[in-house]
Parts: C-alpha cells; sequence; structure tokens
C-alpha cells in the first residue's frame, strides 16, 4: 500500500486592501506586494504619506494565514513555502490578475508594482509569467527567484520599464557576499538596465523609500 497525492480544483476567495480613491486627480496607481508576516491591512499603512488625491494603493493578501507566536492573537501570511511552489505559484497570479482586472488598471496612469521581502518573489513571478504591464518596478529586500531568466524579463526591456532594487545594507537576511552576488544576477537578468540602491539600514520598509518614488 502507498499514498498517492491528487489534485482538485474549486473556487476561492480572498480579501485585498486600498487606500484612498481611485479619481480623475490620481496619478498613480501602487500594486503593493507585502513581506512574510505581514496582513495587506497593515503593510498598506507604510504608504498613507502618499499624497492621497494623486496615489491610489492596492495590497493584495497572501492567501496562507497562521497564528504568528504562540499566544494565538496576531496574525501573518504567507504568500509561498518550498512545498507545491509550482501550483500554488498558479494559484497566486491567477488571484493577482483577477485583482488587476477588478480593479480596471489601465495604462493612463503611472503604475507602480512593488514586492518587499517575500513580495519581491510574487512581483517578479507575476511580471515574468503573467506580462501584466508597469511604469516602474520595485524590488525592496527580497531575492528574484532562481527559476526566472532573462528571456523571462524581456517585456521590462522591451517596454523600458524603470526598475529600482533597493537592499539594505545591514539586512540581516542576506549577508553582504550573498547581497554582492544577487546585485551582479539582477544586473545580468535586467540587462543592466536596473537603478540598485543600497540604503543604510536593517530589513525594514522605510516611508522615506516609499515617498522618494514618487
Amino acid at each position: 500500500m502507498s499514498n498517492q497525492e491528487k489534485k482538485v480544483s474549486y473556487t476561492t476567495t480572498n480579501t485585498y486592501e486600498t487606500l484612498n480613491s481611485l479619481t480623475n486627480k490620481t496619478k498613480n496607481i501602487w500594486i503593493v506586494l507585502h513581506g512574510i508576516g505581514y496582513l495587506s491591512r497593515y503593510f498598506i499603512k507604510h504608504f498613507d504619506s502618499l499624497p492621497p488625491e494623486e496615489n491610489y494603493i492596492i495590497a493584495p493578501q497572501a492567501p496562507s494565514k497562521y497564528y504568528l507566536n504562540n499566544k494565538f492573537r496576531r496574525v501573518g501570511s504567507s504568500w509561498l513555502t518550498k512545498e507545491n511552489t509550482t501550483l500554488e505559484t498558479k494559484n497566486i497570479l491567477n488571484y493577482l490578475n483577477e485583482v488587476y482586472q477588478q480593479e480596471a488598471v489601465t495604462d493612463q496612469h503611472n503604475i507602480i508594482i512593488l514586492g518587499y521581502s517575500q513580495g519581491v518573489s510574487i512581483a517578479s513571478r507575476w511580471i515574468c509569467y503573467s506580462k501584466v504591464p508597469c511604469n516602474h518596478l520595485v524590488l525592496y529586500g527580497g531575492i528574484i527567484p532562481k527559476e526566472l531568466t532573462k528571456e523571462k524579463f524581456s517585456n521590462l526591456i522591451d517596454n523600458k520599464t524603470k526598475i529600482t532594487f533597493f537592499i539594505g545594507d545591514k539586512d540581516e537576511y542576506i549577508t553582504e557576499a550573498k547581497r554582492v552576488l544577487e546585485e551582479k544576477r539582477i544586473e545580468l537578468l535586467l540587462d543592466g538596465k536596473v537603478n540598485i540602491i543600497v540604503y543604510d539600514g536593517e530589513h525594514a520598509i522605510k516611508k522615506e523609500i516609499i515617498e522618494s518614488l514618487v
């Protein structure tokens, strides 16, 4: 006797958060992908210092929720693990595509896609596999997945998308040696069309960095 893993498809529902209103005064539409341990309603607060009339923020929610400690009070979430990564990636991309369509995002606005920490892997996969258009891709404090090749980023290069990579010089999750290697890899993947910014600080999202993007 041996066990067998099977698959089933079904319909599910997930939430997401928005900040400010989409009006004829809106200049920038942000789609921001949080890191591990966050909920979107808390992550979106990092963007509340942006001018509200000009910036509309969309914060998708990672699907896997869990308690952050043994007190069972605070809840966080995760986008992916090493378990069934390919299948789970497809599910997440389907969800992000639905959010994008529901919000009726168009090229009439300046579209900024930002991934923070684990959200970097989601943002980069979404860009590569769904070919979602954007004016500015911001990768902040995370690593681009190993399966993504230079060819998969060709739509960004062809569309002359602005690309910015932020990493802290004291990031506790990335050693200096690993950071240098990742910087070189990103340069190759993105054909040198990336602005790499090493800031003074740890693994944390900073409002002053967010504000500098507009």
